[in-house]
């Protein structure tokens, strides 16, 4: 029976970033399907966005954070970049390159990599488009494809979907209509996958 990983992230989310790549390597290492939800928080279940949050556990937030990117080998830009950028549209693109069948994973990652690893501001269609291009994908093409009412279709889908499964932050994974919130249930979700669930 094939395995089917349904993945809900976003390319604003910091943690979804850290844990692209092990997940992917899970997800391949296990001959899982990935089936990719973008989607924004979802504050009805219960998400809080950092900056609504006190000072103690916003500091407490970083410092977390940086901790588990030096974990997972990544390296997170927070000084001498330009304020974080709306990253909704890059969203739109990832889901533009899934509703067309091309390689999501791929532009991803790279859209990822510019916003938390090098500050750029993916907010900026110029810019996105020129990350789209780079890594080998029709930028100007998924970026128009992005603004269509099929694309917000999908995200407006994508986001009841999310809501009615329990999910509320980023990234979330469900197998067989288990949750696994944040990348650090990566081993939860790989021993699920092997057939031991720790709880029923």
């Amino acid at each position: 029976m094939t395995k089917i990983i349904d993945y809900f992230f976003g390319i604003g989310s910091p943690w979804a970033f850290i844990g692209l790549d092990p997940f992917a390597a899970l997800a391949s290492e296990q001959n899982a399907t990935i089936r990719p939800y973008v989607i924004p928080l979802i504050e009805d279940n219960g998400a809080i966005y950092s900056r609504n949050r006190p000072e103690a556990r916003r500091a407490y937030w970083t410092k977390d954070l940086k901790r588990w990117a030096a974990v997972r080998g990544k390296t997170l830009n927070f000084e001498n970049r330009a304020a974080l950028s709306d990253p909704t549209p890059a969203g739109f693109m990832i889901l533009a390159a899934i509703d067309a069948g091309e390689d999501w994973l791929k532009l991803t990652k790279a859209l990822q990599e510019a916003f938390w690893l090098r500050g750029e501001n993916i907010g900026d269609a110029a810019v996105r488009r020129a990350i789209a291009d780079a890594a080998g994908f029709d930028g100007a093409a998924l970026d128009e494809r992005a603004q269509s009412d099929a694309v917000l279709s999908i995200w407006k889908a994508n986001y009841e979907t999310a809501k009615d499964a329990g999910v509320f932050g980023l990234p979330t994974f469900r197998y067989e209509d288990e949750l696994y919130w944040g990348q650090d249930s990566l081993p939860f979700l790989e021993r699920h996958l092997k057939g031991a669930k720790l709880v029923a």
